[in-house]
């Protein structure tokens, strides 16, 4: 891990547990007063990572707070590589709150802010920062397909082939430094060692590039399939976002322009994440909020993954954004006078006719984007860093006899340290609060 992270010397608590009446509450308690707070509160520690019923009393008062199984877990082999101990309570909101309350009081413990003990194990180096950010993925995983994608990163699918990656460029940038070191001695030609280092480097750029061509299935995944649907006021955009999502969220009326920010509604398709945005309805408009809407609109459609454009039977409808995947979806097909072409997508959310067949193409788009096979870079910074990296190593590649052999080496330092910030090696300092500060009290 960086030098410049430090670990921490002081001690966290905080239920690991949900809030609320429950069973069982889990306190989790980590860092080196850990055993001192068993001793106050359990009267000693039991045997490591051995289950022990104890009355948990006040040090303060002596009144007993609850009848709890205990464990003690010292480092440096727990979660968060310090010591740990957990507390295992009823579930009453009473007897976990006077049990926190009673750790609080406790010399040199302090309640855990969000993500404390998953940032205590990158800091000792339990975890690299690919395999922090598969525990968020995790937590925060709606979908199956998402449930899978966050497990590979938790099991250090991307950390392990960055790690290799970064010490190949390490092996290239030793070569390349020794080289310098003995320029004077003239063991090695240097049209050789140029030959040398640029194939190795085009090796390993051409490795990274290839994970890097993979569509951004990862990211896609993590945020979901984005289907926006626009058309002009009543078209149904409220009324189908209802029908898909099977709940109220977003208000119907028969008043053109009702709705005039997006809406957005996380669904699961077949275990794909999808995120449904309704949006304003296109049209010319003197209201400056609704003009807003629809600038707004038009932005969205323009990011999307997927548009829905929306059109009543027997009207011509708005247009869509040209370089967008689209769909025609023909709404209110209940209201038609002739059953409608068999090309087109017709709907009625009114009697739930043709969602069926509508769902179905979403889901057809959605499997289309992710791709096959299993995503390796999951977020834009660890994208933005191998770019970084290829981009180095590219240069190394097509370096020519001759070239200034200073130049070469520090590209390739450069492409080391781009791959080590995405195991959280070097250069992270500043996105640690951002990344943890996402996490659960507790974990």
């Amino acid at each position: 891990m960086s030098e410049a992270l430090p670990a921490r010397d002081d001690t966290v608590f905080a239920p690991a547990s949900g809030f609320g009446r429950a069973a069982l509450a889990v306190v989790r308690i980590s860092g080196p007063a850990a055993g001192q707070a068993l001793d106050a509160l359990a009267g000693g520690r039991p045997p490591p990572r051995r289950h022990s019923l104890r009355r948990l009393r006040d040090p303060a008062s002596g009144e007993i707070l609850d009848q709890a199984v205990i464990v003690w877990l010292p480092g440096p082999r727990t979660a968060t590589g310090e010591d740990m101990a957990e507390l295992h309570l009823h579930g009453g909101t009473a007897v976990r709150s006077a049990v926190l309350r009673a750790l609080g009081r406790l010399p040199g413990c302090r309640p855990a802010e969000a993500g404390a003990f998953s940032r205590r194990a990158f800091l000792n180096g339990r975890i690299d920062l690919t395999e922090a950010e598969g525990i968020a993925d995790l937590i925060d995983a709606e979908t199956e397909a998402q449930r899978v994608q966050a497990l590979r990163q938790l099991d250090g699918a991307l950390g392990r082939q960055v790690a290799t990656w970064r010490e190949t460029g390490i092996d290239l940038l030793a070569a390349a430094e020794a080289a310098l070191d003995f320029a004077d001695e003239g063991d090695v030609d240097d049209a050789d060692l140029d030959a040398a280092l640029g194939g190795q480097a085009a090796t390993l750029r051409d490795a990274i590039q290839n994970a890097l061509a993979d569509g951004r299935r990862g990211e896609r995944l993590r945020e979901g399939f984005c289907v926006v649907l626009v058309g002009t006021p009543n078209a149904g955009k409220s009324t189908l976002l209802n029908a898909l999502s099977g709940r109220e969220a977003a208000i119907v009326s028969d008043i053109p322009g009702t709705t005039r920010d997006a809406i957005e509604v996380r669904c699961d398709l077949g275990g794909l994440p999808v995120l449904l945005v309704d949006t304003a309805g296109l049209r010319e408009t003197e209201d400056a909020v609704e003009a807003e809407g629809v600038r707004r609109t038009r932005r969205r459609a323009e990011s999307a993954d997927l548009v829905l454009r929306l059109v009543p039977v027997g009207e011509a409808g708005a247009d869509a954004p040209a370089d967008r995947p689209t769909l025609l979806v023909r709404t209110k097909a209940d209201l038609a006078d002739a059953p409608p072409a068999k090309a087109e997508l017709s709907v009625s959310a009114l009697t739930g006719a043709g969602l069926d067949g509508l769902l179905d193409a979403i889901r057809q788009a959605a499997e289309a984007s992710f791709g096959q096979g299993d995503a390796l870079i999951t977020r834009e910074r660890h994208r933005e860093a191998l770019t970084r990296a290829a981009t180095h190593l590219d240069r190394v590649a097509g370096a020519r006899s001759g070239h200034p052999p200073e130049l070469t080496a520090e590209d390739l330092r450069l492409a080391v340290r781009a791959l080590g910030e995405v195991g959280g090696h070097v250069g992270v300092e500043a996105m640690l609060d951002r990344l943890f500060s996402g996490f659960c009290i507790g974990k």
